[in-house]
């Protein structure tokens, strides 16, 4: 599955709480969806943002914060850990996944 560190759930659940109050429903069960999509210039880049809940997710729970993966997604990130870096010089979530073989010099893609 997938690790979450304290202070990547501590932000994520902060900017949930921010987010639903705009943008989500209130009936439904939401988390941050971790998802890999084709594109950047290695061929696979991450996708993060709130969601809703669907029936195929796998759900990796850490501190409060669920995170939703659907089962393609999971192929590519079984294993990876999702941080948070609140620095002068980088500031923002940071995946460190083993499954990729090289990443673009920009760290925006990767490939497996």
């Amino acid at each position: 599955m997938v690790i979450v560190t304290d202070t990547a759930a501590e932000k994520a659940l902060l900017l949930l709480e921010q987010s639903a109050e705009d943008n989500l429903e209130k009936d439904k069960e939401h988390g941050l969806r971790m998802k890999v999509v084709g594109g950047g210039c290695s061929g696979f880049q991450y996708e993060l943002g709130f969601d809703e809940l669907k029936s195929n997710d796998k759900i990796a729970e850490h501190n409060g914060l669920k995170v939703l993966i659907d089962p393609r997604s999971l192929l590519y990130l079984a294993g990876s850990t999702l941080d948070f870096n609140d620095g002068l010089m980088e500031s923002g979530f940071k995946i460190t996944n083993p499954n990729a073989n090289s990443t673009c010099g920009c760290g925006e893609s990767f490939s497996v």
